[in-house]
């Protein structure tokens, strides 16, 4: 069992526990203006990705920042296998195609961890994971953004969106590989903290099987 999330900051990606996409709210995008870190100014919105998505999503998953973290096949056969099952409404969970300025350039996924047991067990014997818990990967399928602050945009972002779909979401709990450093930094400039560290089954099996847990709790009132 692999587990959650994905950027590309130079490696801004994680992977996820599933091996199949997610799926869950409606797909009616919000918009989320986020200054980076480099103080560039860029408005996010964020869609449910759809079948019509899939050539670019392999596309993306071709990338060699993706394919080194996210380690998944982007055959056509394996889009459908692992990405057609969330956008039929089969997996309690959901894929979200991250929208910058208006163009597509990434992948967020969002699941609420008690959806996966078998996952959610596996983490909690890192870290303390309450029932309200949920996960998000995350993906940045454009080389060209890499490297500028634009991975913890889309994900400040991503969050945001989520407290307001979600308000039974009491925190957002993301294990990262921890040779994964532009991952876990990225979430860290997103307002993460790192609360645990031990060993989770990797995506990619070349990676020691240690992780980096971050947590971000929603903000109070």
């Amino acid at each position: 069992m692999s587990h959650p999330h994905i950027v590309a900051e130079a490696s801004v990606c994680g992977g996820h526990p599933l091996g199949s996409a997610f799926r869950g709210m409606p797909s009616a995008g919000s918009r989320h203006t986020v200054t980076t870190v480099s103080g560039a100014t860029s408005d996010w919105t964020f869609r449910r990705l759809d079948r019509a998505d899939f050539p670019l999503l392999g596309r993306w998953l071709a990338t060699p920042a993706m394919e080194r973290w996210w380690h998944h096949e982007w055959t056509p056969e394996a889009l459908e296998r692992d990405f057609g099952p969330t956008a039929d409404g089969l997996e309690p969970a959901e894929d979200f195609v991250a929208v910058r300025d208006g163009a597509p350039v990434g992948i967020v996924q969002r699941y609420l961890l008690r959806d996966y047991p078998e996952y959610l067990a596996e983490l909690r014997s890192v870290v303390a994971v309450p029932d309200g818990a949920a996960s998000i990967d995350y993906g940045l399928g454009v080389p060209s953004l890499l490297g500028r602050g634009e991975g913890p945009a889309m994900i400040a972002a991503f969050v945001e969106r989520t407290w307001a779909a979600l308000p039974e979401v009491t925190e957002l709990v993301v294990p990262v590989v921890a040779a994964n450093v532009a991952s876990w930094r990225a979430l860290e400039k997103a307002g993460f903290e790192r609360v645990a560290s031990g060993r989770l089954e990797p995506d990619n099996p070349v990676d020691d099987p240690l992780h980096h847990v971050l947590r971000r709790h929603r903000p109070s009132g």
